[in-house]
């Protein structure tokens, strides 16, 4: 058995592999110092190929991304995607990247490792946005994708995005198995990159692929006269990212006038400099484009993040007061926008098909019980609901929607993932709509909460960096314990004995005061509905009360519904030090005030009696 090598014998590793100047002078440097712990953060564990791909921040090291890793990462991603996927080599990959420091080179280096494994590969050679790859893959039936990007991430920070023949992002298993073949083939073998554009097997796709994807998008205009005649007005930023140029020709397809730009975030710069977190959800991120708007008497905001798959709204009161839209605000009235002109164009409801993620908000799934459209809900993340939407096309279905409560929207159906840049033109569109009869967004939004009843949120989160504490809160609500204040357990609490298990699930009955109807939890793998209705003592055999979606040890996700219409979702974040959770109450006769109420009171049962948060000082 192999010793596991020294701090100085990885680093030697590294600098008899590396031949990229700038990160090879960092490993020397912190050798030279003797700095051993530096070197081991940067080099003892290499960085995870996820769902997500890769993702990290960019520095010499295994645990970073840099040119080295992201050699071996299509080494070995190009080697896996040969063996799985039918006629991969002749179909081929799509490459793109974005405007971030070293994207460009990534991208090369990206398909320099598919071409010398014998792919064609179809190349975007210049910076652009995220859509325009899942858009190519499955337009083009190439084998797979890559993004080079890291969203709205900060500025040190880059990722490597994958996705498969179908055009969506990996899910598991597939991870895994491209994990295990990017460590097989992990020593980089082509660090050139000179004149791969020009190689026999490398296409410059972009022409033919933006135009397809504004081509495939004009199925979603409506009232293209009203849409030229309007004279709403909007200001728009790109967040220093790439989106302008693609959302103004998007806007120009659907007919729509143009966009105001914020000039001191409209064009692509990496380094983000009017905004710590090139993130339009961060509190503060859309202040330069309200001021610009209160100035040119505009009434929107729209907003995309720097590689443009994700939007954001705000608009503007009677009262001169801004409203920022939640992304389950955006999300519903994409919903109704999208089934409203699904019937226009003669497709019947029950062909119809949306879809969201488990912790966005529940309204998706009252609104297509009243009106007879497909829903489903997924897991976290835009690789669920991809795969998802990808599978009912498959079955005939029209994909009108795919959301997450994280501002990310599907709403071209040949964009199997998030795509900020069609989200925004139909916003556009539904805005001029009902300026034309007086009314805003806003206006649109009650009414929904009229027919639907009233839903209303409070997502957050708290820090917990230290993951046995992390662990013994989430210990405290499957299991109970003595409470620390009294040495009481505070609340009533189920005793579902487990036969294989031996072990009793001792879960709230109640949350807050309200009772607990339903428990999920996808950790210990369980699910039971009408919890109140059982009796608290259960014994539950192997194969009972297992959930539908798949369970996993490797975090932590627990959702409760209670009978006032709450519904609390709670999960560890897999690459932050985070307990997130995700509270929403629904008051089906449009009782505001009580839903605010429970809302709040749910809120604080959620900090004191679940995490205890008081006590573990969070």
């Amino acid at each position: 058995m192999s010793s596991k090598p020294t701090t100085l014998e990885l680093a030697q590793r590294w600098l008899d592999e590396d031949k990229d100047p700038k990160t090879r002078a960092q490993i020397e440097a912190l050798v030279a110092s003797r700095d051993e712990q530096a070197l081991e953060e940067l080099l003892r564990n290499p960085v995870e190929f996820g769902t997500a791909g890769l993702r990290a921040r960019m520095e010499a090291g295994y645990s970073r991304l840099n040119q080295l890793t992201v050699i071996s990462a299509s080494q070995g991603l190009a080697a896996y995607v040969e063996l799985q996927v039918p006629s991969a080599i002749e179909r081929g990959i799509v490459v793109g990247y974005d405007h971030r420091h070293n994207s460009a080179v990534f991208a090369r280096l990206t398909a320099r490792a598919f071409v010398d494994r014998g792919f064609r590969v179809h190349f975007f050679p210049e910076p652009g946005f995220t859509p325009q790859v899942p858009f190519a893959v499955k337009h083009l039936r190439a084998a797979c994708g890559v993004m080079i990007t890291a969203s709205h991430n900060p500025k040190d920070d880059n990722g490597y995005k994958v996705y498969w023949e179908n055009g969506a992002q990996i899910k598991p298993p597939l991870d895994e198995g491209i994990a295990a073949s990017i460590d097989k083939y992990r020593v980089p073998v082509n660090w050139n990159v000179e004149g791969i554009e020009d190689h026999e097997r490398v296409t410059d796709v972009t022409t033919a692929m933006i135009d397809a994807y504004f081509a495939a998008a004009t199925h979603l205009v409506q009232g293209q006269e009203l849409n030229c005649k309007t004279e709403l007005r909007y200001v728009y930023t790109a967040m220093h990212g790439v989106g302008a140029s693609f959302a103004a020709r998007m806007l120009t397809t659907f007919g729509l006038p143009p966009f105001i730009p914020v000039p001191e975030q409209i064009s692509p710069d990496p380094d983000f400099p009017t905004v710590s977190f090139p993130n339009p959800e961060e509190n503060g991120a859309l202040d330069m484009a309200k001021a610009l708007a209160d100035k040119q008497g505009a009434v929107l905001v729209l907003a995309n993040d720097p590689d443009a798959d994700r939007f954001a709204a705000a608009e503007k009161q009677a009262d001169g007061s801004w409203i920022a839209f939640t992304g389950d605000q955006l999300g519903i009235i994409f919903a109704a926008a999208v089934l409203d002109m699904a019937r226009t164009q003669g497709i019947p409801d029950k062909k119809l098909a949306m879809v969201n993620s488990t912790v966005s908000s529940r309204m998706l799934e009252v609104m297509a019980a009243k009106e007879g459209f497909h829903y489903v809900d997924t897991l976290t993340g835009f690789k669920w609901m991809a795969n998802e939407l990808a599978s009912l096309q498959a079955r005939g279905y029209y994909v009108g929607l795919g959301y997450e409560e994280a501002i990310g929207y599907m709403v071209h159906d040949q964009v199997l993932d998030k795509d900020g840049v069609t989200a925004l033109a139909v916003f556009v569109q539904l805005a001029v709509q009902l300026n034309a009869d007086g009314k805003r967004i806003s206006d649109y939004l009650q009414s929904l909460y009229s027919k639907y009843g009233y839903f209303v949120s409070a997502n957050s989160y708290f820090l917990c960096p230290d993951t046995v504490k992390m662990d013994r809160i989430f210990a405290h609500i499957r299991f109970g314990d003595s409470n620390p204040a009294d040495g009481t357990d505070s609340v009533e609490r189920t005793a579902f004995s487990r036969q294989d298990t031996g072990d009793v699930l001792r879960y709230p009955r109640t949350i807050g005061g309200f009772l607990v109807s339903y428990i999920r939890d996808l950790t210990e793998g369980f699910e039971m509905c009408d919890v109140d209705k059982q009796e608290p003592s259960l014994s539950i055999s192997q194969n009972q009360n297992q959930p539908e979606f798949p369970v996993s040890k490797s975090a932590h996700m627990l959702t409760f519904e209670t009978r006032n219409g709450g519904r609390l979702t709670m999960r560890t974040s897999g690459t932050e030090p985070k307990l997130k959770y995700y509270l929403e109450v629904r008051n089906a006769n449009n009782d505001r005030v009580q839903a605010a109420k429970d809302l709040d009171i749910m809120a604080r049962a959620v900090s004191e009696e679940l995490v205890q948060a008081t006590y573990n000082k969070l």
